[in-house]
């Protein structure tokens, strides 16, 4: 019997850094995206398994997020709302088909996403789910004709795989079963709607008089937790700082730098702001000391820019700061000089 759901969950990558699974980058490539049959769902290898294969499902997810597709990308963030949708059904027991459905969609559109093809906009009702609410899936389609879609992308592509997911559930438990994803795809269409009548129209047309090129790297890629000075920079922090180093030394015509650190929620407001701006201070003293010769500005700005969704408590805790990690990040803005 599957258990009655919460209407917050746990994201698949917090559950699956909780279990202790990881994929190495050759499994995440070669690992089925297919589950053990649910009448042999009952020993630990075979559970183990589809754990594994979870996992190497997430770090496929992982890797295009890491070569440059970003995390509210539309298909990458349905690939990502399927898989999550699939872990929650498959640690539920659920017996039926929709946990390797859900799977298999998103591997499609992760394959897709690879293969550097189009996904296409469409969401299958897999496992033979009911249509439920039609009213919601005109307001979906209505979104991605929105001129401020690309703020909405990520909360309209999970919302509409929630809605698909309470469609599947009157097959198991009924229209008690069923709506509290309803809910949480109402809650999700809400949010999309509003992120799109908030999004800041796109940039003019017309070429300024400098480009702007931004890199991003996770704070915990680069820092030790809670570190921002030079000694707690990481080997492989350095690594990709002093790659980054060597690109900028070649391109030339680069007018200036601005780098901002930013932190999570946890711990006081002031302590956070410190700690962002020592870190964007020690990325600057980092570059400049490998020959990056123009001009570097640096700025903290603590926890007020989060990009993270659905982190809720405040103790911190291994889950809450797995959650919280998109938020400890450190950007920086390359200006070029126009040609």
């Amino acid at each position: 019997m599957k258990h009655h759901p919460t209407k917050e969950r746990r994201h698949l990558s917090v559950l699956l850094a909780l279990i202790g699974l990881t994929a190495s980058p050759a499994q995440s490539q070669t690992a089925a995206q297919t589950l053990t049959p649910a009448p042999q769902r009952i020993a630990d290898a075979a559970v183990h398994a589809d754990h594994e294969t979870y996992a190497a499902t997430q770090a496929r997810i992982k890797a295009l997020n890491d070569r440059g597709i970003e995390v509210d990308d539309y298909a990458l963030s349905k690939a990502q709302c399927w898989l999550d949708t699939s872990f929650h059904e498959y640690s539920r027991n659920d017996r039926g088909g929709y946990p390797q459905a859900a799977l298999a969609e998103s591997a499609r559109l992760i394959a897709a996403l690879e293969a550097g093809t189009d996904p296409g906009s469409e969401t299958p009702l897999v496992n033979g789910a009911e249509k439920l609410r039609p009213d919601l899936w005109a307001r979906y389609d209505a979104l991605r004709g929105h001129s401020g879609f690309r703020c909405a992308r990520q909360a309209t592509a999970c919302a509409e795989v929630e809605l698909v997911h309470a469609g599947n559930e009157i097959h198991d438990g009924g229209w008690r079963h069923a709506k509290p994803y309803l809910q949480i795809a109402e809650d999700g269409l809400a949010r999309a709607e509003a992120a799109a009548e908030a999004c800041p129209p796109p940039p003019s047309p017309q070429a300024p008089p400098s480009q702007k090129t931004e890199y991003e790297f996770s704070a915990d890629a680069l820092f030790e937790f809670d570190r921002g000075d030079l000694a707690g920079l990481l080997p492989r922090g350095k690594g990709r700082l002093d790659a980054l180093a060597a690109e900028l030394r070649e391109r030339g015509e680069v007018a200036g730098f601005h780098v901002v650190g930013h932190s999570d929620r946890l711990g006081a407001e002031g302590y956070n702001q410190g700690l962002s701006q020592q870190r964007a201070d020690t990325v600057r003293s980092y570059l400049q000391g490998q020959g990056v010769s123009a001009p570097i500005t640096a700025e903290g700005r603590g926890e007020h820019e989060p990009v993270s969704q659905g982190c809720v408590g405040e103790r911190a805790t291994a889950a809450l700061k797995q959650c919280l990690q998109p938020d400890r990040r450190v950007r920086i803005e390359v200006r070029t000089a126009a040609k």
